[in-house]
């Protein structure tokens, strides 16, 4: 019996002197690739479980050995006594090497992470080299960028011959270009030092006030005419333009203006106006004959009837009655055109619309025929005093009325209504009537000189074109909307320029 077990022992015995051996040679293997690469976690992981795994090896072979030994002397109660120490030790070194894998397995885990820090690391050092390096010539570059594009956009700023300024919300100045300075006839040096505020150069205070709603509710303004004074006490008609620049943490908003001089460009439009104006006198002249001709000829003819008639004195008191008309049309008609062609500044005076609109009915009224036309009057209680040349005015009233007149039948009505609107500071006066309208084809040319759509002989046609220049004079427009059947309404629009005594 123990002869058939001896091939088990020597298979047994020498499996665990190989067990040894082998887990020698792997221990001495990893303690060589280790000490090559110290800081390697896996090499050093290897190399504790090869310490396990001999520790175990010689546990588990030498308990192999001892037991074949012991058996085969015959000390079975020995071995018996021995065993379950040589199981517990087996157990303890199995237990070991699970242990360092399980510790080296959260060991893994975090190496990951410091590899991951230290490329990390790595690329951030790498970074802060270059830019060490590179840091003088990246300063070098941007300050030369920075340096360029002051140098352009002040260029900009001192060239320009327009105004170019900055100032807070309160309007005080913060920087304002060379061109501005010229405009406002001030010297750079003390202007801004001395608490310069744009709207102390407004001749209109109103028109500040507009400036900085636009740029509250809207956040800039566009091509908004004001009228400047400068430090002689000139005006100068400008266009304004501006936006809101949002300051940052450390700095106070500020609002920047582009202000156009338009000052020249105005007199401009007033020469060609004027020379156009002078101009269309030749045109005018065929019509200036046919106009005056047919009252001389009336004239002539009845001049040639007096002298060949032996009628009665009332037979020839009418006929010069009839001379008198004609020649009175045809001084009318010189005198209108001599006002059209003639600049002359409005002799002002300091009126109330009202009053002069009344003064205007009341003649009318004794010298025209309103018996049968209903005359009514809307007016606004708010409407202030005007700078105006009264006898103009007067005379537009005169021909807008004497217009309605023609145009409307018995019993039809004129109304005269007035509104102010104080926001804009503008006034408006509506002549309107209830008579048989202006045909469409006709209202772009009403206010040309010599049109008219009545009969020869009942007017000249300058009397519209005589009333436009007169409210344009004044600085004002008129404009007339009609529609056949349901008659027409001119509307006057004046600026009202409040005296002190209105303030």
């Amino acid at each position: 019996m123990i002869f058939s077990a001896i091939p088990i022992w020597v298979v047994d015995s020498v499996g665990s002197f190989l067990m040894i051996i082998f887990s020698f040679l792997c221990l001495r293997l990893v303690t060589k690739l280790r000490s090559q690469d110290r800081n390697n976690v896996i090499w050093t992981y290897l190399l504790w479980l090869c310490y396990g795994l001999a520790l175990f090896a010689v546990s588990r072979s030498v308990g192999h050995i001892l037991k074949r030994v012991l058996l085969f002397s015959g000390q079975q109660t020995a071995w018996r006594s021995i065993q379950p120490y040589s199981g517990a030790v087996n157990t303890l070194m199995f237990v070991l090497v699970a242990s360092i894998t399980l510790f080296f397995e959260r060991i893994w885990i975090v190496y990951q992470q410091i590899l991951k820090d230290k490329q990390a690391l790595q690329s951030a050092h790498q970074k802060l080299v270059y830019l060490n390096q590179n840091l003088e010539y990246m300063v070098d570059e941007r300050t030369r960028a920075l340096t360029q594009s002051e140098h352009k956009y002040r260029r900009i700023f001192e060239v320009s011959k327009d105004m170019i300024l900055v100032c807070r919300k309160d309007g005080q100045v913060v920087d304002l270009n060379p061109a501005g300075y010229k405009m406002l006839g001030l010297h750079a040096q003390r202007a801004i030092g001395n608490g310069m505020r744009l709207q102390d150069y407004l001749a209109n205070d109103e028109h500040w006030n507009a400036i900085i709603e636009a740029i509250k509710t809207q956040g800039f303004i566009s091509s908004f005419e004001v009228d400047l004074k400068n430090k002689e006490g000139r005006q100068i008609k400008a266009l304004v333009s501006g936006s809101l620049d949002k300051g940052t943490g450390t700095t106070v908003d500020t609002i920047h203006f582009l202000v156009k001089d338009i000052e020249q460009r105005r007199v401009m439009e007033r020469q060609m106006a004027q020379a156009e104006k002078l101009a269309s006198i030749g045109q005018l002249s065929a019509g200036v004959a046919h106009e005056i001709n047919n009252p001389l000829g009336i004239i002539l003819g009845y001049t040639q009837l007096l002298l060949k008639s032996k009628g009665s004195k009332q037979e020839r008191h009418d006929d010069l009655k009839t001379i008198e008309k004609h020649t009175r049309n045809c001084k009318t008609i010189v005198e209108d055109l001599l006002n059209f062609a003639r600049e002359s500044e409005p002799e002002t005076d300091v009126v109330q619309i009202h009053d002069i609109i009344d003064d205007v009915l009341n003649f009318m009224q004794h010298h025209s025929n309103l018996v049968d036309i209903r005359v009514e009057t809307e007016y606004d209680p708010q409407v202030p005093s005007l700078q105006l040349d009264e006898k103009k005015i007067k005379q537009v009233f005169i021909n807008l009325i004497m217009n309605a007149k023609h145009a409307v039948d018995s019993g039809g009505m004129i109304k005269i209504t007035t509104s102010f609107d104080s926001r804009t500071g503008l006034l408006s006066i509506m002549v309107a009537d209830t008579g048989h309208g202006i045909e469409k084809k006709n209202l772009s040319r009403i206010f040309d000189p010599f049109f008219t759509t009545k009969p020869t002989g009942e007017g000249t046609g300058l009397g519209l074109s005589v009333s436009y220049g007169i409210i344009r004079n004044h600085g004002g427009d008129i404009a007339v909307d009609s529609e056949i059947g349901k008659g027409s309404t001119f509307t006057i629009t004046l600026p009202v320029e409040k005296n002190k005594g209105d303030r």
